[in-house]
């Protein structure tokens, strides 16, 4: 199903085009098939079809392995219903199963403000200083953004 994961990932914005995403996925996910069968989590509208995707993964901080969610997406115009806080849940419950009672980790970007939401409802903290894997904490410069963008769609 990498080519669904693919047209998924690209129709919300986090590739420039499926075929990006599809060497992506070639290349970062391919190699680890038996991990994928657990991980990779699809929903699938009436018709069968996937209309939204999350893995449940992991980064190594240092020599540390830590649990986190990579590639969370749902097709635009099924956003709204209730899909995606599924998929959330669906995926830290698999992260337990497969990886113990640990911390669950996600990187994300000031644009997913709306996932961002849904993080904070589902349980997930803003770290103002941590960080994990290889990932920058730009809480500094994310802030002012992100309140900006809620104060807008307060309005």
């Amino acid at each position: 199903m990498e080519v669904d994961w693919a047209v998924i990932e690209a129709s919300v914005g986090e590739f420039d085009n499926a075929e990006e995403s599809l060497n992506y996925f070639k290349n970062e996910y391919l190699p680890h098939t038996e991990e994928l069968k657990q991980r990779l989590l699809f929903v699938l509208n009436q018709e069968g079809k996937p209309i939204g995707t999350i893995t449940g993964w992991w980064n190594h901080t240092s020599d540390r392995r830590d649990s986190s969610i990579h590639w969370f997406a749902v097709k635009r115009e099924y956003q709204g219903l209730g899909i995606g806080k599924a998929l959330v849940a669906e995926c830290i419950r698999v992260l337990q199963i497969l990886e113990g009672d640990e911390d669950v980790y996600l990187h994300t970007q000031t644009w997913s403000y709306k996932a961002i939401a849904l993080y904070l409802k589902t349980g997930f903290n803003i770290k103002v200083s941590e960080t994990f894997s290889l990932y920058q904490n730009d809480y500094e410069h994310a802030l002012p953004i992100l309140q900006n963008l809620l104060n807008n769609k307060l309005r």
